[in-house]
């Protein structure tokens, strides 16, 4: 027995995604093929492994995505492995309505439905513009175990230091550390005990950010059950959104992660915390192949 494959990357957030409405994963050790798959040295070398499958009943959804971490644990969201979904279902003719040079599709995850915008160039998809919904901002909810209504810049003691973060949630945990370099917290010391520190129940993203401007921002990701990631879309939605709470940063940027950029937006609609949060950036194919199993 064999898998097709192909691996994708957002902006160097790579994964290894599988076609589950021609493959059949029945029966079969996901999270361990997660492991075996995203192993550098041993495998294809991935940040996780993304199935594309179809979706459940009255999804009202064209394809569903189900992600798992490098370490073979599942995560409700990714922004750029999500765009990555988009433009293979769009490409291979799973589902998109095209409209000339754009196509919708919408995504259903454990997060909920999703609507994406892709922009196609020479017949395939190049970017694509996410809806990712409205932030989620309340402790219990996120979840982190402090008091109160919101996570706007709570002290968060690990090792000899004290991290001041603002958390929230984009369907998967974030925390966010505004710093006056990027280099100032070992960030490959620091993550781990970050993501199992015990104000996060659900373990946690901690992203490092620098801001240079009302309208831009560098940042660094530790990932959930991934380690230190070349970019993170949905971290990078919990930079805008944090800087906003902060009042760092206007509710459009230009966000500068080692795989490249983002463009991500929170436009104000209702309270000052509502409306969805936009994310734009693109969607590259590198190579398909077969896993043996």
């Amino acid at each position: 027995m064999s898998i097709r494959f192909t691996k994708m990357h957002g902006i160097g957030n790579d994964y290894v995604y599988v076609n589950c409405f021609e493959e059949s994963l029945n029966g079969s050790d996901v999270a361990a093929l997660a492991r075996a798959v995203s192993d550098r040295n041993r495998g294809i070398g991935s940040d996780g492994l993304i199935l594309i499958a179809p979706p459940e009943a009255g999804a009202q959804a064209d394809v569903r995505m189900e992600m798992y971490n490098a370490d073979g644990s599942r995560s409700e969201m990714c922004g750029n492995g999500i765009r990555c979904v988009a433009k293979y279902a769009i490409d291979h003719g799973l589902a998109g309505n095209a409209n000339g040079d754009s196509a919708d599709i919408r995504v259903q995850t454990d997060r909920g439905v999703l609507l994406l915008q892709a922009k196609m160039s020479h017949g395939a998809v190049d970017r694509v513009r996410v809806d990712m919904g409205p932030p989620i901002l309340r402790p219990v909810e996120i979840p982190v175990d402090v008091p109160g209504d919101r996570c706007v810049r709570i002290d968060v003691p690990v090792a000899d230091t004290v991290l001041t973060a603002t958390c929230l949630s984009v369907g998967n945990p974030h925390a966010v550390v505004f710093l006056d370099s990027l280099d100032a917290v070992d960030l490959g010391r620091i993550g781990p005990l970050m993501e199992h520190h015990a104000l996060f129940p659900k373990r946690i993203n901690l992203h490092l950010a620098t801001v240079q401007s009302r309208s831009e921002v560098a940042m660094r990701t530790w990932e959930r059950g991934s380690g230190i990631t070349q970019a993170c879309g949905t971290g990078a939605c919990s930079v805008l959104v944090a800087g906003v709470l902060e009042d760092r940063l206007d509710r459009c940027v230009l966000v500068h992660l080692p795989g490249g950029d983002l463009t991500i937006e929170w436009p104000k609609a209702g309270d000052d915390h509502g409306g969805s949060v936009f994310m734009t950036g693109p969607a590259t194919s590198v190579f398909s192949g077969v896993w043996p199993t």
